[in-house]
């Protein structure tokens, strides 16, 4: 791993959105928006140091745009699989993908990426 490059940290948004039920579904994009803002003010706790951090939206929450300190991507087709592209493509920086989906864990996991809940980054 590259320890001078700062931590990659991919937000798999619907899932940590989804984790709470606080009404989200009736206005996703804004659900999304207000996670972004959330990520760009408090950043990730458990990362101590240097962090880019990405957002992947998808659905609804589509054109959701970037801030200072947080990359919004938008999916194309499925998130998940969004995901698994960017920790793909991330070289040998440390990943840690935020997510608490079995599957995706699994799958980001074979990639070497760390995994946390979404409690790492939720109230």
């Amino acid at each position: 791993m590259n320890a001078n490059a700062p931590v990659l940290v991919v937000v798999d948004a619907a899932n940590v959105v989804g984790s709470v039920p606080d009404g989200w579904w009736r206005d996703r994009r804004g659900a999304a928006e207000r996670l972004r803002d959330r990520l760009a003010s408090k950043g990730v706790p458990a990362v101590p140091g240097p962090a880019e951090i990405v957002l992947v939206v998808e659905g609804a929450a589509r054109g959701v745009e970037s801030v200072p300190g947080v990359r919004v991507s938008s999916a194309p087709g499925e998130g998940d699989d969004h995901i698994v592209e960017v920790v793909a493509s991330a070289g040998d920086r440390s990943v840690l993908v935020i997510t608490a989906d079995r599957e995706l864990r699994r799958r980001v996991g074979e990639l070497g990426a760390e995994v946390a809940g979404p409690r790492s980054v939720r109230p």
